[in-house]
């Protein structure tokens, strides 16, 4: 294959205008901002990644009624109407933000009776989610505490601020089922406990489709609820003729040819035909209604089906907050669908190898999203284009992970369980010299003494330590967390 080399630009623009390329692009789901190409923010990659309606919230608050406290926690300095005031304005933005569907009930639960009434509300209504803040240390906790046994199964965060809980108080709600606490100084935690809740809506309410095979099937997964969507293999050629040498697909192919650092074995034409596969995948998408795409792509490129794997489609499709997947994995997939949905970042599913000499674990796949920091920050890891590894066709990719970086490492083992653990970024490893997938990275674990007992294949590599969030979650969702 001829190595062509192309020039690193800050930029790219194309002169069409935001609202005319989206038209143009129609389910592709790119838009044009000021100053190059901003995919990450384009409202139709969101509306597309996002499952149709929203999740139903309840909120309260827990505590007596009165305007001041006097001797004993949260302190008689403590503002009760300007706390319910603070917290509420928390949960609000954020309801805003995630498109959560929040009822906030400003009543204070002071006593059985004012408790009766929010489970009657509670059961008429029948929330995705309730979010409780206790307010107080001595009298917040039995209307809570009450509430958690009699609700029935409906998930419930509990939001304990400082000055709420001692050690004992949190006893009893640690043995609820689906129900986490979040006892913390940090009010702003009240946007993460609704994005917990607004995660369980949205694995509920996920489709993934998987292209393999011959025969279409269906079916969804015990406890997290997502639909697993079987469609014969062959959609994804047949789509994939159709998309031609579009605008769109030109645009596409300038972002990532600029922005690259440097290019090594594709050429032009290479980068045509990727870009060309995320059309296909963004159009299979849209008509099947989901948040993600899985596919054999090994068997497609093997049996010459496709001019090239979709490496680079499926890192601009995590790149957006979607799903893509490689070899049909479908616990990867989940894994990969709730990273985005709890974290707000992608997760990086690779090809685990244990390195026996400096006892880490080296991880290599040929697809990498480049925003691993998340989909809302600035900019993105730098990348080098690459051919994909193992058939040397069309674009993969290779992400340069940030040396020292705190990584987390984790991955569903079927609906009920996750393997979880962190690390630390100690190096990049090219190919060649090295063998192996593109995008490759060597992390020394933690809490992990010898590499060769990680468990799992294809667990995800996230940026930063997410670990509690991953556990937080789990306990609010029904799930088992297992030490990696």
């Amino acid at each position: 294959m001829p190595t062509n080399r192309f020039c690193h630009s800050s930029c790219c623009s194309c002169g069409l205008d935001r609202r005319g390329f989206l038209k143009g692009a129609g389910a592709s789901a790119m838009a044009l901002a000021v100053g190059g190409l901003d995919f990450a923010s384009s409202l139709l990659a969101a509306e597309q990644t996002k499952p149709a309606g929203k999740a139903r919230v309840l909120a309260a608050f827990a505590r007596p009624k009165t305007d001041r406290y006097f001797m004993g926690w949260p302190g008689a300095a403590y503002d009760i109407k300007g706390h319910q005031a603070q917290y509420t304005k928390v949960l609000k933005t954020a309801a805003e933000k995630l498109d959560v569907d929040l009822d906030v009930t400003a009543e204070p639960i002071c006593d059985d009776k004012a408790l009766q009434a929010f489970l009657a509300k509670v059961g008429k209504a029948k929330p995705d989610g309730v979010l409780l803040t206790t307010m107080s240390l001595n009298q917040g906790w039995k209307p809570i505490n009450k509430f958690l046994d009699t609700r029935g199964d409906v998930p419930t965060v509990v939001f304990s601020p400082m000055g709420t809980s001692f050690t004992g108080h949190l006893q009893h709600a640690r043995k609820a089922k689906n129900a986490f606490v979040g006892a913390t100084q940090d009010v702003d935690w009240l946007a993460t406990g609704l994005r917990m809740l607004n995660t369980v809506w949205r694995m509920k309410n996920a489709t993934i489709v998987f292209l393999r095979g011959n025969k279409p099937s269906e079916k969804t997964l015990d406890v997290i609820g997502t639909k697993l969507r079987y469609l014969p293999r062959a959609r994804f050629p047949e789509e994939l003729k159709k998309v031609e040498d579009s605008d769109e697909v030109k645009a596409l192919a300038d972002y990532y040819t600029k922005e690259a650092k440097k290019i090594v074995e594709p050429n032009k034409q290479d980068i045509l035909n990727s870009a060309k596969t995320y059309i296909a995948c963004r159009r299979i998408m849209a008509a099947e209604k989901c948040q993600g795409i899985s596919m054999d792509c090994l068997g497609l490129i093997g049996s010459k089906q496709i001019p090239c794997p979709p490496c680079m489609a499926f890192s601009r499709l995590l790149d957006e907050g979607s799903v893509g997947t490689c070899e049909c994995d479908w616990n990867a997939a989940i894994s990969q669908l709730l990273t985005a949905c709890l974290c707000d970042r992608p997760g990086f599913m690779q090809d685990p190898a244990p390195n026996t000499v400096h006892n880490t674990l080296m991880g290599a796949h040929c697809t990498c999203a480049t925003k691993l920091d998340g989909f809302d920050k600035p900019g993105h890891e730098p990348f080098i284009l690459r051919s994909h590894s193992e058939s040397d066709l069309g674009v993969a990719p290779q992400v340069l992970w940030r040396k020292d970086q705190k990584v987390t490492v984790m991955k569903f083992v079927g609906p009920k369980a996750i393997i979880l653990g962190t690390g630390q970024v100690v190096r990049n490893i090219d190919t060649p010299p090295s063998g192996g997938c593109r995008t490759s990275v060597e992390l020394a674990m933690d809490d992990v003494a010898d590499s060769r007992d990680v468990k799992g294949f294809h667990q995800l590599f996230i940026y930063t330590d997410v670990a509690n969030r991953f556990r937080a979650y789990a306990k609010l969702a029904g799930i088992d967390v297992q030490h990696i």
